[in-house]
């Protein structure tokens, strides 16, 4: 399908997706806010902005943008360091310029970069963070806001692990209740008969997920009321009274432009624009992989549509944005199949604050738990894992890393270590692959079987100083396009060092940037040989 295609072409998919998409991004967007010490309203308005906007704007058909939970640190920290959170939003502003620059600048092509191990072991890592994450909710320890990722919550010093013990402690019956029914609903509706079924097929399993929640809580309430989830207790979706659409835009700050003058204000800019773009490159590779159609996003576009965004978060005061792939995710998995399913879900969250706080207040967080668990699930199957292991050490090596680095401490830090780890095993492959050693007797080839660069030094000296004394050796570059300088000087000075132990040396066609032979130079005709000669 054209990245340009007809939008409407799949709305009977796409509508539904999208208040599937819009059921998990409310209660992150007013969690996200709570977590940045922000006004409520700025996290709704950013995601109505990344979906009223931001969607058409997108280099994605899928992905969907909205406030982060890896920037909720950077905005409190911002706050503070500020003073004000109309300060922020100038840093906000900013962001987005800047943003727009590197889209214009084309730095998008950093994306292509990210190995497809480290990408794949990010998305089971998400898929491993959302399970674990909403196993408490589902039991009903709702002590923290439903999108949480990191490992160590800054709140209450607590890990993802003891809040699942905390969560065991204190077992809620209509928690769980309503989870089971939930899984139950997710379950029967992806049944064949249900799937094949013209009309039925239209309503995404999460929906009716949902659905079942509110109802069997409703039903609880009214027949078993000491077991029922109230907001009292925080099970429930929790969207403030804003006053409706009057007293909602009236409760948006404004930035205050003095803060332009400030360094700290341009400071936090850089940050901002720096994390929120490559969480969002990040997010548009993943949700590139889950793509059933497999198409290939302009990450360029992308960077622009997120400055756009950020840019005008920044003015209407809105939370920075980026691509999320939680709410991507999401997205795929309810049958989202173009940019009109992130709109969609825009638009219900400008109406959901604005016309029906009080309807959705009615929805229990165990349900949209076991929504979430069962994406996180889509994300780490068995399957994947075992596909990971089957492809071998140098792909399954960052893939584990980078799983296990994310769930122990970030999104950023664990790619970061992925990304490390799958840089050194590049180099250990080309260690193996570039310099090839033979021998026949006394007679000893060393050949550069391809490009060799400074990081196969420390190797190239080890096969050197390995090789035996009163040989015959011949270094060959002839495979080689390129050889790097220090590679050069490390062949010159074995050569100068090998009389010493009567090794008779034959350099073969060893070459500098600009192709200059060395020609053939046997052992005691030249003193050193020189790079270029």
């Amino acid at each position: 399908m054209s990245h340009y295609s007809n939008p409407f072409a799949h709305a009977s998919k796409d509508i539904p997706a999208g208040f599937v998409v819009f059921l998990v991004a409310l209660p992150l967007c007013l969690g996200i806010a709570l977590a940045s010490d922000a006004p409520m309203a700025s996290g709704v308005i950013s995601g109505a902005v990344a979906g009223l906007i931001v969607a058409w704007l997108s280099g994605s058909q899928l992905s969907v943008s909205g406030p982060a939970a890896g920037l909720t640190m950077t905005m409190a920290s911002a706050v503070k360091q500020l003073g004000s959170f109309n300060g922020v939003l100038v840093s906000v502003f900013l962001a987005g310029l800047m943003q727009i620059g590197f889209g214009m600048l084309r730095a998008g092509v950093l994306a292509s970069f990210f190995p497809h191990s480290v990408i794949k072991g990010m998305l089971a890592a998400i898929g491993l963070i959302i399970i674990l994450k909403q196993i408490p909710h589902a039991l009903g320890w709702d002590a923290d806001f439903l999108g949480d990722e990191k490992f160590l919550q800054s709140t209450d010093h607590e890990t993802t692990f003891t809040e699942i013990l905390k969560a065991y402690d204190r077992l809620d019956s209509g928690a769980i209740l309503v989870s089971i029914a939930a899984f139950a609903a997710i379950f029967f509706w992806n049944r064949p008969w249900i799937k094949n079924h013209k009309f039925l097929s239209m309503l995404p399993a999460p929906l009716m997920a949902v659905l079942v929640g509110v109802l069997l809580n409703e039903a609880l309430t009214h027949w078993a009321p000491t077991i029922a989830l109230s907001d009292a207790g925080g099970h429930l979706v929790a969207i403030p009274a804003l006053g409706g659409p009057f007293g909602f835009f009236s409760q948006l700050p404004t930035p205050d432009w003095s803060f332009l003058s400030k360094r700290e204000a341009w400071e936090m800019a850089i940050t901002i624009a720096l994390i929120a773009s490559i969480e969002s490159l990040l997010s548009l590779e993943a949700t590139d992989r889950l793509d059933p159609e497999r198409r290939v996003s302009d990450a360029n576009r992308e960077l622009l549509a997120q400055g756009a965004g950020n840019f005008l978060c920044g003015l209407v005061g809105g939370l920075p944005m980026t691509s999320v792939i939680v709410r991507s995710s999401a997205n795929v998995y309810a049958g989202g199949k173009t940019r009109l399913s992130c709109f969609v879900h825009g638009v219900f969250l400008i109406s959901a604050v604005l016309i029906l706080p009080t309807a959705l207040n009615r929805i229990p967080l165990a349900a949209l738990a076991a929504v979430l668990i069962t994406v996180g699930f889509k994300l780490i199957s068995w399957n994947i894992l075992k596909t990971v292991w089957k492809s071998g050490f140098e792909q399954a090596l960052p893939f584990f890393v980078t799983l296990i680095a994310i769930v122990a401490t970030d999104l950023l830090t664990g790619v970061a270590i992925g990304l490390i780890f799958g840089l050194l095993i590049v180099i250990r492959m080309n260690h193996h692959s570039a310099i090839t050693v033979v021998s026949e007797g006394d007679t000893y080839l060393v050949r550069f079987a391809k490009d060799v660069s400074f990081a196969h030094k420390p190797s190239l000296k080890k096969i050197l100083t390995a090789l035996p004394s009163n040989t015959n050796v011949t270094i060959d570059g002839t495979g080689a396009h390129f050889i790097d300088h220090d590679i050069l000087e490390t062949v010159s000075d074995f050569y100068c060092s090998a009389s010493q132990r009567n090794i008779k040396v034959t350099l073969k066609n060893l070459r500098t940037k600009r192709m200059s032979a060395w020609g053939e130079v046997q052992h005691g005709k030249l003193q050193k040989p020189t790079i270029g000669e």
